[in-house]
Protein backbone atom coordinates (compact mmCIF):
# COMPACT_ATOMS: atom_id res chain seq x y z
CA UNK A 1 0.00 0.00 0.00
CA UNK A 2 1.31 3.40 -1.26
CA UNK A 3 2.05 6.24 1.17
CA UNK A 4 -1.41 8.30 0.29
CA UNK A 5 -3.55 4.90 0.59
CA UNK A 6 -1.96 4.74 4.39
CA UNK A 7 -2.73 8.87 4.81
CA UNK A 8 -6.31 8.05 3.26
CA UNK A 9 -7.45 5.26 5.30
CA UNK A 10 -5.69 6.63 8.54
CA UNK A 11 -8.11 9.64 8.02
CA UNK A 12 -10.55 7.96 7.32
CA UNK A 13 -10.41 6.27 10.46
CA UNK A 14 -10.25 9.17 12.04
CA UNK A 15 -13.41 10.11 10.74
CA UNK A 16 -15.36 7.24 11.68
CA UNK A 17 -16.00 6.75 7.70
CA UNK A 18 -16.35 2.90 6.98
CA UNK A 19 -14.04 1.75 4.32
CA UNK A 20 -16.71 -0.48 2.63
CA UNK A 21 -18.21 2.99 1.76
CA UNK A 22 -15.64 4.89 0.28
CA UNK A 23 -15.28 5.33 -3.61
CA UNK A 24 -12.86 3.32 -5.83
CA UNK A 25 -9.60 4.47 -5.12
CA UNK A 26 -7.28 6.94 -6.32
CA UNK A 27 -10.52 8.86 -7.28
CA UNK A 28 -9.56 10.32 -11.13
CA UNK A 29 -8.78 13.80 -9.83
CA UNK A 30 -6.33 12.00 -7.79
CA UNK A 31 -3.89 11.22 -10.69
CA UNK A 32 -3.93 13.74 -13.86
CA UNK A 33 -5.36 17.89 -14.40
CA UNK A 34 -8.60 17.75 -16.34
CA UNK A 35 -7.92 18.18 -20.13
CA UNK A 36 -3.90 18.18 -19.21
CA UNK A 37 -1.20 15.40 -18.57
CA UNK A 38 0.56 16.82 -15.64
CA UNK A 39 -0.44 15.52 -12.25
CA UNK A 40 -2.47 16.92 -9.75
CA UNK A 41 -2.05 16.81 -6.12
CA UNK A 42 -4.80 15.21 -4.26
CA UNK A 43 -5.14 15.83 -0.40
CA UNK A 44 -6.85 12.01 1.35
CA UNK A 45 -7.49 14.26 4.21
CA UNK A 46 -9.84 16.63 2.65
CA UNK A 47 -11.49 14.02 0.30
CA UNK A 48 -12.00 11.95 3.47
CA UNK A 49 -13.52 14.90 4.98
CA UNK A 50 -15.54 14.94 1.99
CA UNK A 51 -17.61 11.66 2.46
CA UNK A 52 -21.16 11.64 4.41
CA UNK A 53 -20.33 9.31 7.97
CA UNK A 54 -21.67 6.30 7.39
CA UNK A 55 -25.51 5.68 8.14
CA UNK A 56 -24.92 2.94 10.89
CA UNK A 57 -22.55 5.77 12.76
CA UNK A 58 -25.54 8.09 12.62
CA UNK A 59 -27.96 5.66 13.75
CA UNK A 60 -25.99 4.31 16.87
CA UNK A 61 -25.43 8.23 18.00
CA UNK A 62 -28.90 8.63 17.96
CA UNK A 63 -29.49 5.56 20.10
CA UNK A 64 -26.30 6.56 22.47
CA UNK A 65 -28.21 9.68 23.66
CA UNK A 66 -31.44 8.17 23.53
CA UNK A 67 -33.15 9.65 21.01
CA UNK A 68 -33.83 7.53 18.46
CA UNK A 69 -37.37 8.07 18.78
CA UNK A 70 -36.54 12.04 17.84
CA UNK A 71 -33.80 11.26 15.22
CA UNK A 72 -35.32 8.33 13.19
CA UNK A 73 -33.89 9.05 9.75
CA UNK A 74 -30.57 8.99 9.39
CA UNK A 75 -30.32 12.20 7.07
CA UNK A 76 -31.92 14.04 10.21
CA UNK A 77 -28.85 13.16 12.12
CA UNK A 78 -26.50 13.85 9.23
CA UNK A 79 -28.32 17.68 8.84
CA UNK A 80 -27.88 18.04 12.74
CA UNK A 81 -24.20 17.13 12.09
CA UNK A 82 -23.59 19.62 8.88
CA UNK A 83 -22.17 22.67 10.14
CA UNK A 84 -23.07 25.25 7.49
CA UNK A 85 -19.38 26.21 6.77
CA UNK A 86 -19.29 22.93 5.07
CA UNK A 87 -21.19 24.37 2.14
CA UNK A 88 -18.63 26.22 0.70
CA UNK A 89 -15.82 23.63 0.51
CA UNK A 90 -19.13 21.20 -0.80
CA UNK A 91 -19.56 23.77 -3.36
CA UNK A 92 -15.93 24.05 -4.56
CA UNK A 93 -15.45 20.35 -5.18
CA UNK A 94 -18.84 19.25 -6.34
CA UNK A 95 -20.77 22.21 -7.86
CA UNK A 96 -23.22 20.42 -9.93
CA UNK A 97 -24.16 18.22 -6.49
CA UNK A 98 -27.57 19.47 -4.58
CA UNK A 99 -26.47 21.38 -1.56
CA UNK A 100 -26.86 19.43 1.54
CA UNK A 101 -28.71 20.67 4.23
CA UNK A 102 -27.30 22.12 7.59
CA UNK A 103 -28.01 22.63 11.21
CA UNK A 104 -27.86 26.66 10.69
CA UNK A 105 -31.50 27.45 11.61
CA UNK A 106 -32.02 24.77 14.08
CA UNK A 107 -28.46 25.70 16.07
CA UNK A 108 -30.02 29.24 15.89
CA UNK A 109 -33.67 28.31 17.67
CA UNK A 110 -31.58 25.71 20.04
CA UNK A 111 -29.30 28.30 20.98
CA UNK A 112 -32.20 30.64 22.06
CA UNK A 113 -34.19 27.48 23.79
CA UNK A 114 -30.74 26.69 25.66
CA UNK A 115 -30.60 30.38 26.57
CA UNK A 116 -33.73 30.38 28.12
CA UNK A 117 -33.50 26.95 29.71
CA UNK A 118 -30.39 27.77 31.85
CA UNK A 119 -31.72 31.83 32.65
CA UNK A 120 -35.14 30.46 34.06
CA UNK A 121 -33.69 27.68 35.95
CA UNK A 122 -30.85 29.29 37.67
CA UNK A 123 -33.34 32.36 38.14
CA UNK A 124 -35.28 30.21 40.44
CA UNK A 125 -32.66 28.23 42.15
CA UNK A 126 -31.03 31.37 42.91
CA UNK A 127 -33.01 34.47 43.65
CA UNK A 128 -30.28 36.92 44.61
CA UNK A 129 -27.54 36.01 41.93
CA UNK A 130 -26.34 39.04 40.80
CA UNK A 131 -26.96 39.93 37.28
CA UNK A 132 -23.08 39.70 36.00
CA UNK A 133 -22.90 36.47 37.86
CA UNK A 134 -25.87 35.39 36.46
CA UNK A 135 -25.12 35.77 32.66
CA UNK A 136 -21.85 33.88 33.61
CA UNK A 137 -23.18 30.90 34.77
CA UNK A 138 -25.92 30.82 32.15
CA UNK A 139 -22.79 30.63 29.61
CA UNK A 140 -20.98 28.31 31.79
CA UNK A 141 -23.62 25.98 31.61
CA UNK A 142 -24.78 26.27 27.96
CA UNK A 143 -22.09 28.44 26.67
CA UNK A 144 -20.25 27.41 23.33
CA UNK A 145 -17.15 25.82 25.30
CA UNK A 146 -19.54 23.77 27.16
CA UNK A 147 -21.65 22.37 23.82
CA UNK A 148 -18.75 21.22 22.35
CA UNK A 149 -17.50 19.19 25.41
CA UNK A 150 -21.21 17.82 25.43
CA UNK A 151 -20.50 17.03 22.07
CA UNK A 152 -17.59 15.26 22.55
CA UNK A 153 -19.18 13.02 25.25
CA UNK A 154 -21.60 12.50 22.94
CA UNK A 155 -18.73 11.01 20.27
CA UNK A 156 -20.32 13.33 17.40
CA UNK A 157 -16.69 14.29 16.44
CA UNK A 158 -16.44 11.96 13.90
CA UNK A 159 -19.71 12.62 12.88
CA UNK A 160 -19.24 16.28 11.89
CA UNK A 161 -19.03 18.21 9.01
CA UNK A 162 -17.06 21.50 8.73
CA UNK A 163 -14.39 23.81 6.96
CA UNK A 164 -12.22 25.86 8.80
CA UNK A 165 -12.71 29.55 7.89
CA UNK A 166 -9.78 32.62 8.27
CA UNK A 167 -11.38 35.35 10.25
CA UNK A 168 -12.88 38.19 7.77
CA UNK A 169 -13.56 41.71 8.12
CA UNK A 170 -17.39 40.96 8.77
CA UNK A 171 -16.83 37.73 11.35
CA UNK A 172 -14.39 35.60 13.38
CA UNK A 173 -11.98 32.46 12.48
CA UNK A 174 -14.40 29.26 13.15
CA UNK A 175 -12.57 26.40 15.15
CA UNK A 176 -13.38 23.30 15.45
CA UNK A 177 -15.07 23.91 18.76
CA UNK A 178 -17.64 26.73 17.80
CA UNK A 179 -18.78 24.03 14.63
CA UNK A 180 -18.77 21.08 17.30
CA UNK A 181 -20.68 23.47 19.27
CA UNK A 182 -23.88 23.67 17.02
CA UNK A 183 -24.48 19.66 17.11
CA UNK A 184 -26.30 20.07 21.01
CA UNK A 185 -28.36 22.90 19.46
CA UNK A 186 -29.23 21.91 16.96
CA UNK A 187 -31.14 18.42 18.94
CA UNK A 188 -32.02 20.85 21.26
CA UNK A 189 -33.79 22.39 18.37
CA UNK A 190 -34.84 18.93 16.90
CA UNK A 191 -36.36 17.70 20.48
CA UNK A 192 -38.29 21.13 20.34
CA UNK A 193 -39.86 20.41 16.93
CA UNK A 194 -40.73 16.78 16.71
CA UNK A 195 -41.81 16.57 20.30
CA UNK A 196 -42.36 19.54 22.46
CA UNK A 197 -41.17 22.23 24.91
CA UNK A 198 -41.23 20.09 27.77
CA UNK A 199 -38.88 17.44 26.19
CA UNK A 200 -36.35 19.82 25.11
CA UNK A 201 -35.96 21.54 28.75
CA UNK A 202 -35.55 17.47 29.91
CA UNK A 203 -33.07 17.36 27.44
CA UNK A 204 -31.10 20.82 28.53
CA UNK A 205 -31.88 19.65 32.05
CA UNK A 206 -30.22 16.08 31.86
CA UNK A 207 -26.84 17.07 29.96
CA UNK A 208 -26.25 20.64 30.86
CA UNK A 209 -28.38 21.81 33.69
CA UNK A 210 -27.28 18.96 35.62
CA UNK A 211 -23.59 19.50 35.73
CA UNK A 212 -22.09 21.00 38.66
CA UNK A 213 -20.77 24.71 38.44
CA UNK A 214 -18.92 26.84 41.35
CA UNK A 215 -20.89 30.03 41.06
CA UNK A 216 -19.00 31.03 44.02
CA UNK A 217 -15.47 31.76 42.16
CA UNK A 218 -17.93 33.93 39.78
CA UNK A 219 -18.25 36.29 42.45
CA UNK A 220 -15.46 38.84 43.21
CA UNK A 221 -15.59 42.23 45.67
CA UNK A 222 -13.14 45.04 45.96
CA UNK A 223 -14.22 46.29 49.47
CA UNK A 224 -16.83 43.06 50.53
CA UNK A 225 -17.00 45.23 54.03
CA UNK A 226 -18.41 48.02 52.54
CA UNK A 227 -20.84 46.19 50.36
CA UNK A 228 -22.21 43.88 53.05
CA UNK A 229 -22.78 47.16 54.83
CA UNK A 230 -24.84 48.50 52.02
CA UNK A 231 -26.69 45.54 51.34
CA UNK A 232 -27.81 44.76 55.29
CA UNK A 233 -29.04 48.47 55.10
CA UNK A 234 -31.29 47.56 52.05
CA UNK A 235 -33.05 44.83 53.87
CA UNK A 236 -33.50 47.05 56.93
CA UNK A 237 -31.27 45.06 59.28
CA UNK A 238 -29.21 45.62 61.88
CA UNK A 239 -25.69 46.80 60.71
CA UNK A 240 -23.29 43.98 61.06
CA UNK A 241 -20.28 44.07 63.45
CA UNK A 242 -17.43 41.86 63.55
CA UNK A 243 -16.27 40.05 66.41
CA UNK A 244 -13.52 38.06 67.66
CA UNK A 245 -14.56 34.52 67.67
CA UNK A 246 -11.28 31.66 68.44
CA UNK A 247 -7.35 33.03 67.62
CA UNK A 248 -4.17 31.54 68.30
CA UNK A 249 -0.36 32.11 68.51
CA UNK A 250 -1.00 36.46 68.35
CA UNK A 251 2.61 36.32 69.42
CA UNK A 252 4.18 34.08 67.33
CA UNK A 253 5.27 33.55 63.37
CA UNK A 254 1.60 32.26 61.90
CA UNK A 255 -1.10 33.56 63.50
CA UNK A 256 -4.52 32.44 63.18
CA UNK A 257 -7.90 34.53 63.95
CA UNK A 258 -11.22 33.55 63.64
CA UNK A 259 -13.87 36.00 62.48
CA UNK A 260 -17.42 36.47 63.04
CA UNK A 261 -19.63 38.98 61.44
CA UNK A 262 -23.23 39.58 63.59
CA UNK A 263 -26.14 41.29 62.48
CA UNK A 264 -27.85 41.70 65.95
CA UNK A 265 -28.05 38.04 67.12
CA UNK A 266 -27.84 36.46 63.56
CA UNK A 267 -24.30 35.03 62.53
CA UNK A 268 -23.94 36.40 58.65
CA UNK A 269 -20.56 34.66 57.86
CA UNK A 270 -17.32 33.23 59.39
CA UNK A 271 -13.52 33.96 58.11
CA UNK A 272 -10.07 33.21 59.29
CA UNK A 273 -6.92 34.70 58.25
CA UNK A 274 -3.42 35.58 59.54
CA UNK A 275 -4.43 39.35 60.55
CA UNK A 276 -8.11 40.17 62.10
CA UNK A 277 -8.06 42.44 58.84
CA UNK A 278 -8.15 39.65 56.54
CA UNK A 279 -10.04 37.46 58.63
CA UNK A 280 -12.59 40.48 59.00
CA UNK A 281 -12.33 40.21 55.04
CA UNK A 282 -13.17 37.22 54.53
CA UNK A 283 -15.97 36.78 57.23
CA UNK A 284 -17.35 39.57 54.70
CA UNK A 285 -17.17 37.86 52.01
CA UNK A 286 -18.51 34.95 53.31
CA UNK A 287 -21.39 36.39 54.31
CA UNK A 288 -22.10 37.86 50.66
CA UNK A 289 -21.59 35.11 49.54
CA UNK A 290 -24.42 32.98 51.47
CA UNK A 291 -26.58 35.62 50.61
CA UNK A 292 -26.11 35.37 46.83
CA UNK A 293 -26.09 31.77 46.70
CA UNK A 294 -28.83 30.87 48.78
CA UNK A 295 -30.54 27.88 46.78
CA UNK A 296 -34.52 27.65 46.38
CA UNK A 297 -34.99 23.55 47.27
CA UNK A 298 -35.36 21.06 44.65
CA UNK A 299 -39.17 20.06 45.64
CA UNK A 300 -39.45 23.68 45.43
CA UNK A 301 -37.97 24.73 42.30
CA UNK A 302 -40.52 25.54 39.71
CA UNK A 303 -39.88 27.23 36.09
CA UNK A 304 -42.58 28.91 33.72
CA UNK A 305 -42.04 26.47 31.23
CA UNK A 306 -42.50 23.45 33.28
CA UNK A 307 -46.68 24.28 33.32
CA UNK A 308 -46.35 23.19 29.58
CA UNK A 309 -47.63 19.69 28.39
CA UNK A 310 -45.63 16.92 27.05
CA UNK A 311 -48.09 16.32 24.37
CA UNK A 312 -47.09 17.10 20.74
CA UNK A 313 -49.40 19.85 19.21
CA UNK A 314 -50.43 23.30 19.98
CA UNK A 315 -49.13 24.38 23.35
CA UNK A 316 -51.89 26.62 23.83
CA UNK A 317 -54.66 23.92 23.01
CA UNK A 318 -53.01 20.30 23.72
CA UNK A 319 -52.71 18.75 27.23
CA UNK A 320 -53.84 20.22 30.32
CA UNK A 321 -52.29 23.26 32.20
CA UNK A 322 -50.38 22.80 35.09
CA UNK A 323 -50.81 24.94 37.88
CA UNK A 324 -47.84 27.93 38.25
CA UNK A 325 -46.55 29.55 41.43
CA UNK A 326 -43.90 32.29 40.86
CA UNK A 327 -41.27 32.02 43.55
CA UNK A 328 -40.38 35.10 45.35
CA UNK A 329 -38.31 37.64 43.34
CA UNK A 330 -35.11 38.30 44.69
CA UNK A 331 -33.41 41.82 45.99
CA UNK A 332 -32.36 43.89 43.07
CA UNK A 333 -28.46 43.75 43.61
CA UNK A 334 -26.72 47.04 44.96
CA UNK A 335 -25.55 49.52 43.07
CA UNK A 336 -22.10 48.92 44.50
CA UNK A 337 -22.07 45.62 42.23
CA UNK A 338 -19.11 43.17 42.28
CA UNK A 339 -15.13 43.37 41.12
CA UNK A 340 -16.21 47.15 39.58
CA UNK A 341 -16.94 46.31 36.34
CA UNK A 342 -20.65 46.37 35.78
CA UNK A 343 -20.48 49.97 34.04
CA UNK A 344 -22.80 51.23 35.93
CA UNK A 345 -22.31 54.56 36.90
CA UNK A 346 -23.91 55.04 40.59
CA UNK A 347 -24.62 57.86 42.02
CA UNK A 348 -22.66 59.55 44.90
CA UNK A 349 -22.96 57.19 47.64
CA UNK A 350 -22.84 58.78 51.54
CA UNK A 351 -19.97 57.75 53.21
CA UNK A 352 -20.25 54.96 56.60
CA UNK A 353 -20.14 58.20 59.20
CA UNK A 354 -22.98 60.03 57.30
CA UNK A 355 -25.17 56.40 57.07
CA UNK A 356 -24.10 56.13 60.85
CA UNK A 357 -25.22 59.56 61.54
CA UNK A 358 -28.30 58.98 59.36
CA UNK A 359 -29.65 56.23 61.63
CA UNK A 360 -29.19 57.84 64.64
CA UNK A 361 -31.32 60.77 63.23
CA UNK A 362 -29.12 63.21 63.16
CA UNK A 363 -28.83 66.35 60.55
CA UNK A 364 -25.90 65.70 58.05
Amino acid sequence: MGHVSKRLYSSASKLAVSTSRLKQFPPKEAILVPDSGKPNFFDPELWAALQPPPTSALTAFAHRIGLANVLSSADVVRRACTHKSFLNLHAKYYPSSPTPPTNANLATLGNSLMGLFASEHLHAAYPHLPTRVLKAAVSAHVGPLTCASVAQEMGAVPLLRWHRQPTTPMSPALLHSDALASIPRAITALVYQEISLQSARKFVQSFFLSRQVDLRSMIRFRDPKRALIETVEKFGRERPKSRLLKETGRYSNSPVFVVGIFSGQDKLGEGFGSSLKMAEYRAAEDSLHRLYLTRTPDHLLQVPSSTFPFKQGNIYKTGLEVPYTPGVLGEAEILYASSGRSNIVAPKRPTLEEIEARREGLDV
